[in-house]
């Protein structure tokens, strides 16, 4: 491989970890980079799966303060992305990604707006009178965790999204477990990859020891910076991503 490519390919894994990290945008960079290094659409979004795990390693050891006693629900949501994630993969590897061109955009919209009127939404969700009407918190999981195992883009603003209307707890907080719980879900998309799909292995590498470093750091950038803000630039950049990916399948 040549070496700008290999300097652009680290660089591009220290954005997406710090963007997934913080945002869960990690894609917005690391597909990208994939893609002007010259790898095909397919192969790219194979090898973005498995680069993809440093991430989720990253942001764990760089979250610590904040997954103390989260033990128990990780595991437990961490489960229902897991099997979402095998489910994802196996959809890929038997369809085309045309199919999610026109909800994509939707669903990360909705995400986006999920963020902005969080604390409303949340006040309902919690509240005892409405708990007959609530969406089972472990089934919306395991659809991202399809969806991320699927396509991914902005997989990780839905999970945020998710987990932060279901429980009254600081965005750091939530953040930090979504970044372990969709690791979940890339892990095993990426095995499957790893044995039937035709990952570019030297990128990936490369790529996985960018993301690893960035995000390290994102949790504690995360960590000092104001709640408010930081999930309005989350949900903007959102629903830039989302206006992007509909003009593009038009």
């Amino acid at each position: 491989m040549r070496l700008d490519h290999a300097a652009l390919l680290f660089a591009g894994g220290v954005g997406s970890g710090l963007t997934g990290s913080m945002a869960g945008l990690a894609s917005l960079i690391s597909y990208p980079t994939l893609l002007a290094v010259g790898l095909p659409p397919i192969a790219a979004n194979v090898t973005n799966s498995v680069g993809l795990l440093a991430s989720g390693a990253g942001s764990a050891a760089g979250s610590r303060v904040e997954l103390r006693g989260q033990g128990r629900r990780i595991l437990r949501q961490s489960g229902y992305a897991l099997l979402g994630g095998t489910a994802g993969a196996i959809l890929l590897m038997n369809t085309t990604s045309s199919v999610f061109e026109r909800i994509v955009p939707l669903l990360i919209a909705l995400a986006a707006l999920v963020l902005l009127l969080r604390d409303r939404l949340r006040g309902w969700y919690t509240r005892p009178k409405a708990r007959f009407a609530q969406p089972p918190l472990g089934l919306a999981v395991f659809l991202i965790g399809v969806y991320g195992g699927y396509f991914g883009a902005a997989a990780g603003v839905l999970m945020l999204a998710v987990l932060s209307m279901s429980v009254v707890e600081p965005l750091a907080v939530s953040n930090a477990v979504k970044s372990v719980v969709l690791c979940a879900s890339n892990a095993a998309a990426a095995v499957l990859y790893a044995v039937v799909a035709p990952v570019h292995w030297t990128a990936a590498l490369l790529l996985g020891a960018g993301c690893l470093v960035g995000s390290w750091i994102g949790p504690s950038l995360v960590r000092r910076t104001p709640e408010r803000p930081l999930r309005i630039v989350i949900a903007a950049a959102a629903l830039g991503l989302a206006a992007y990916l509909w003009h593009d399948a038009g």
